[in-house]
């Protein structure tokens, strides 16, 4: 396309964006994606004719595998059945000169194509062949390579649990391997299972590892797939514009490296996402460019399910479309599954138990040999060994002792560990104790004290009755009368705190209960506060709380949650005493804040957050990595068990949030708990 073209395309754009036409943009993405496939056609076919050259000089050796299969990529996503020619003549060249390598990168290549063009059976016959030969030239990579495309076949044919199953291999070997761009593909096609059996958290999981490493390794088709992938999930989720948005640019690098067979898929998703939108005239657009795409590409399973999309647009408007649609995808189903491909299947599934069958006596005779071989070298030690038996047994003694001295060294060890986390309970027992009785301590005394104050005022009344002072008796009687009341209150007031108390830690055989998180923190604030005054007398604190009171109901296990939110309280009052020792002028603050937030980082659109901020000494940057792990704390020795953070941090974590932790040393630190918004219930 000449300059001229790209400018009147630019300006056609412009113009359709002032005039907010679906159409005309709909119609200049097309120009666009024209010009960007046609760019990438000229410039693989000058590849093309490059690597023709290069073949018809080349003679029949390993140079001539490798040329035919580097043209045989070249068509991977673009012409399978090219594709497929190519891989096929790799192949029969490999067998004659024995090179396994190269029969192998064919088979593989074979297996793909032959999948692209719907061939199940026969794609999954070249892959386990490639597969066995890849095990017995001991090449880890290409076998985790095989076993990922037979996961990839197994996934097209719905079989989820095995494509799971060969993914898993797959990811077992590329873990102690280094091969970004195969690890990445395994990767996403492990969360693509995921999103088929419907556990779109998992999916979403994988496919988002798999993305950050295609953008790393900076690898194109991997990239389209990944983003193509993204926006399905995102369409199951019912995040139409970001699935839109995923889509879009996945087919604009389709485009850019010439895929015709993602082009088709994403095409076929993008019609799905306008269709759930009611934009059926953009949806029908995307079918039939998708159902023209994958039949370029020989791309059946594209083909039927771009047919399905046009019979369900067509419905009720075009017969002879429905007709004609309906015609076409019955065929591909029948090509793709009908009898005679189930046949095959199962002859596969035949010949694949019985290579397991073999390959399993094959490992066992190994193991027998190998045992064989180990047997008659422990033989060859314990004769050499036998004139040394009585030293023999003198090292057994030492041994045995040393493994009875380990096992009461690992005795003792878990009897500490039992008392550390006895210990930690206690403390935080002792701390929400001192915190109850010095809540209940107050009205109490007022109840003791206008007691005896009447006990006072009686017996001034009797005597003033006796003497005929009616007059100061009935005003005495009042006081009584008025202190009954304040008596009466107070009694009140240290009930309600009692109830409240057993309402917490009353049995709940951990399930949730609605639950009032601003009321849960300001109880759980004050009873920490008490319970420090107990035993600081000196204590004394600036406390600022912020409550959002637009929160609802959230379900959680209050007593749960509210010892996390005793253990923060706690730990940010004992900071800022720690800091008061040091600093005389200085002015301890302790903030609580509750806010309803957008959390997309825990798998939500919203949450409830729960901050606890100190002005203390902050916690030291070299540690703030282990601040979580079991028993480990900054306290002094005999202050702190170290397991309050890491079984508050182990709390939220099972209500399915998380816990996070800021600091700036000398500065003070500040604990934040995020809970999903799922477990936000509005109150009717």
């Amino acid at each position: 396309m000449t300059p001229v073209g790209r400018g009147w395309i630019s300006i056609f754009y412009l113009v359709a964006k002032c005039l907010n036409c679906n159409t005309m943009r709909l119609f200049y993405k097309t120009l666009v994606f024209t010009f960007l496939i046609t760019r990438v056609m000229v410039v693989t076919g000058q590849e093309t004719s490059n690597l023709n050259d290069s073949l018809k000089k080349s003679h029949a050796d390993t140079n001539r595998v490798k040329l035919l299969l580097q043209q045989a990529e070249l068509y991977y996503f673009s012409k399978p059945d090219s594709c497929l020619t190519l891989a096929k003549q790799a192949i029969e060249l490999s067998q004659k000169l024995n090179f396994q390598n190269g029969e192998f990168k064919g088979l593989s290549v074979a297996g793909e194509a032959l999948r692209f063009l719907g061939d199940f059976p026969r794609a999954l016959e070249m892959q386990f062949k490639a597969l066995y030969i890849s095990r017995s030239i001991r090449d880890k990579g290409s076998e985790a390579a095989s076993l990922s495309f037979i996961g990839v076949i197994y996934e097209e044919l719905s079989e989820y649990s095995l494509a799971l199953h060969y993914f898993y291999q797959a990811k077992k070997i590329y873990d102690a391997l280094s091969e970004p761009v195969m690890s990445t593909f395994n990767l996403s096609n492990i969360g693509n299972a995921y999103e088929r059996i419907n556990r779109l958290d998992s999916a979403l999981y994988f496919q988002r590892q798999a993305s950050e490493k295609a953008v790393a390794v900076a690898h194109k088709n991997l990239n389209v797939l990944v983003m193509t992938r993204l926006g399905i999930i995102h369409a199951r989720l019912g995040k139409h514009q970001q699935a839109l948005q995923y889509s879009y640019n996945a087919l604009e690098d389709a485009y850019l490296i010439g895929s015709k067979v993602s082009a088709s898929k994403i095409q076929s998703l993008i019609a799905e996402l306008f269709l759930a939108i009611d934009h059926k005239d953009s949806s029908l657009h995307y079918a039939r460019l998708a159902f023209a795409t994958s039949k370029l590409a020989s791309q059946k399973l594209q083909m039927l399910e771009a047919s399905n999309l046009l019979v369900k647009l067509f419905r009720n408007k075009i017969p002879d479309s429905v007709i004609h649609y309906q015609e076409i995808a019955i065929a591909m189903n029948n090509s793709l599954y009908g009898p005679e491909k189930f046949r095959q299947l199962q002859l596969m599934a035949l010949k694949e138990q019985e290579l397991r069958r073999q390959e399993e006596q094959y490992k066992q005779k190994r193991k027998i040999l190998t045992l064989l071989v180990m047997l008659g070298f422990f033989l060859i030690i314990a004769a050499i060994l036998f004139r040394n038996n009585r030293h023999k047994q003198k090292v057994n003694v030492l041994l045995q002792d040393q493994k009875n001295e380990i096992e009461q060294t690992i005795t003792v060890l878990k009897s500490t560990q039992a008392q550390l986390i006895q210990s930690e309970k206690m403390a935080s027992l002792g701390e929400l104790t001192a915190g109850i009785a010095h809540e209940i301590q107050n009205p109490l005394n007022f109840v003791n004290n206008f007691s005896d104050l009447n006990t006072e005022l009686i017996e001034e009344m009797k005597q003033e009755l006796k003497t005929g002072n009616n007059q100061e008796g009935v005003a005495i009687a009042n006081e009584v009368a008025e202190n009954e009341q304040k008596i009466n209150h107070h009694g009140k007031r240290a009930d309600a705190i009692v109830k409240g108390m057993l309402q917490h830690s009353k049995a709940s055989a951990n399930q949730k209960e609605l639950t009032d998180i601003n009321k849960l923190a300001d109880e759980y604030l004050r009873l920490s506060y008490h319970g420090h005054r107990a035993n600081n007398p000196s204590f004394a604190v600036t406390i600022k709380t912020d409550f959002d009171e637009s929160i609802e109901k959230i379900k959680i296990i209050p007593q749960e949650i509210g010892r996390v939110i005793l253990n923060l309280i706690t730990n940010a009052f004992y900071a800022v005493a720690e800091k008061k020792k040091q600093q005389p002028d200085y002015e301890p603050v302790v903030n609580v804040t509750t806010k309803r937030i957008s959390s997309p980082t825990i798998g939500g659109s919203g949450g409830i957050e729960v901050r606890v901020k100190d002005n203390g000494n902050g916690i030291p940057p070299k540690v703030l990595d282990k601040i979580f792990q079991p028993f480990f704390t900054t306290k002094p020795t005999g202050q702190g068990t170290g397991l309050g953070l890491s079984l508050s941090y182990d709390i939220i974590k099972a209500h399915g949030g998380e816990m996070k932790v800021q600091s700036k040393e000398g500065q003070g630190a500040e604990f934040t708990i995020v809970l999903q918004s799922k477990h936000v219930v509005t109150q009717e």
